[in-house]
């Protein structure tokens, strides 16, 4: 009996014949989508001249992209139990690739912005799917190695979308971005119509109206009262009404997900302390990261001057140090748990902030580099170990609920910390009253980067207070 009991603790919930096999047109969606958070970072300063915008209106292209994540994301452990495994992938990456080619094929700023939006819907569906799926189709004593190789794909794609980004622009156009997404999306869709099997259960429990819409008005308003503050400023009565929008439909929306027996979103799993703090490690981290990728590229090119294609250079060594990281990250978890590269993660990332903050206009190359792979060291080491920490204190459905929601606030507070950058850049360019236009968007950098080293204190102090020494593989012998 005791043997038994240990085989079923050692075996997956689902048995899938060849399950890396199973996973790739996810991965190679996720790894899509998260590519085109940060890859048009570095070709903002381009759209904007090409469609004469202001980069409060450009900086939509990327919040109103993950706010359309953050939207559809929690829905996702919804959606799945109304439509096969197969056919939420295929729609995914078909939804993506159709959005990649309107953007790709765009002659106006507004329809550059629809196909965004439309890609977002895609990715909000595959990144916790790709998650979910992990945690049916792979023994527990894997997982640790399974969610480094995710969090590989979360992490590095966008840490090297500006490079792949600013090769692009050097060698192509702009419009290039999109087609090339488009090409492996219709590689991912191939492997999901031929090799993808379904995993989950169909049930097609009752839908909650007012869940659906508390969910969509109370994470857009918060998401777009943030991003309209560096247009309007903090204090317009569009930015704080939307927030205060936001904050009580929430509020509602959170008391009636406790008290419903089939919630959309299952917030009970915050009752776990694990899950809780590496929910809100993960967060942190992706706002780091997106907030730097976010000021990085832009500060290479309006402060140092340097053209888009030495920008993508520049970012490259990062990149490469990102993933390296990433894939071994996991495998830390296995062994140590969760305290110690998260806790050293975070410091890291806070040398690299504070050296951005002391980066000016005449730093050399060889400095930016160092800085930024610095940052690029601590980030991935945080994320996967908080995400598997997290996680792992979930068992079955609560698996798919767990990763939804950390998925979605992670997506969330990826747009609110790039609105945060967007508008802090503003503020810092305002203050530094010098007429030289690159030290001038140095100042702004530096207020930009001021909030990034706020994050890093905030993940440090967090990832401190972990005490259990979590593996993959826990599991009763006596």
């Amino acid at each position: 009996m005791e043997k038994e009991k240990i085989s079923q603790q050692l075996s997956a919930q689902v048995d899938v014949k060849h399950p890396w096999l199973a996973m790739t047109s996810m991965l190679i969606g996720a790894f899509v989508g998260m590519l085109s958070e940060t890859s048009l970072n570095i070709a903002l300063p381009t759209l904007g001249k090409v469609f004469n915008v202001e980069p409060s209106s450009l900086q939509w292209l990327v919040t109103g992209y993950m706010l359309v994540i953050g939207i559809v994301l929690p829905f996702l452990s919804l959606i799945s139990k109304w439509f096969t495994t197969r056919q939420i992938v295929i729609f995914a990456l078909a939804d993506f690739a159709i959005g990649a080619l309107i953007s790709g094929f765009a002659n106006s700023f507004t329809v550059l912005l629809i196909g965004r939006l439309i890609q977002g819907i895609g990715t909000g569906l595959i990144l916790p799917l790709m998650f979910t799926v992990a945690m049916l189709i792979f023994p527990p004593q894997k997982l640790g190695a399974v969610m480094g190789v995710n969090a590989l794909v979360i992490m590095f794609a966008p840490a090297i979308g500006p490079t792949i980004t600013g090769i692009i622009l050097g060698a192509l156009s702009w419009r290039d971005i999109f087609f090339i997404f488009t090409v492996l999306l219709v590689i991912g869709l191939l492997f999901a119509i031929f090799t993808l099997e379904n995993v989950n259960k169909i049930t097609r429990p009752h839908v909650d109206v007012l869940s659906v819409l508390g969910s969509i008005i109370g994470f857009s308003s918060l998401v777009a009262g943030v991003s309209f503050a560096s247009e309007s400023g903090w204090t317009s009565f569009k930015v704080l009404g939307l927030i205060l929008v936001a904050i009580i439909v929430l509020i509602l929306y959170a008391r009636r997900q406790l008290k419903l027996e089939n919630p959309v979103l299952n917030l009970r799993v915050f009752s776990k302390v694990n899950f809780r703090t590496g929910a809100f490690l993960v967060m942190i981290d992706f706002g780091i990261i997106l907030s730097s990728m976010y000021l990085l590229p832009q500060f290479i090119q309006n402060a140092m001057l340097l053209p888009v294609a030495m920008t993508g250079i520049i970012m490259l060594p990062g990149g490469i140090i990102n993933a390296l990281v990433s894939a071994i990250s996991g495998r830390l978890y296995d062994s140590i748990g969760a305290k110690i590269p998260a806790t050293i993660g975070f410091f890291i990332a806070l040398l690299g902030s504070i050296m951005f903050i002391f980066a000016s206009e005449k730093s050399s190359v060889a400095y930016v580099i160092t800085a930024h792979i610095i940052l690029m060291i601590g980030c991935p080491l945080a994320m996967s170990p908080s995400q598997t920490h997290g996680l792992n204190a979930l068992q079955g459905p609560e698996s798919a609920d767990g990763s939804t929601i950390m998925n979605t606030l992670q997506q969330i507070v990826g747009a609110i910390a790039t609105a945060i950058a967007t508008s802090l850049l503003g503020i810092g360019e305002a203050v530094s009253h010098s007429s030289n236009k690159a030290i001038s968007f140095t100042s702004g950098v530096h207020f930009g980067f001021y909030f990034t080293a706020f994050l890093t204190i905030v993940g440090l102090l967090l990832a401190l207070t972990i005490k259990s020494k979590n593996k993959s593989q826990d599991i009763e012998l006596h």
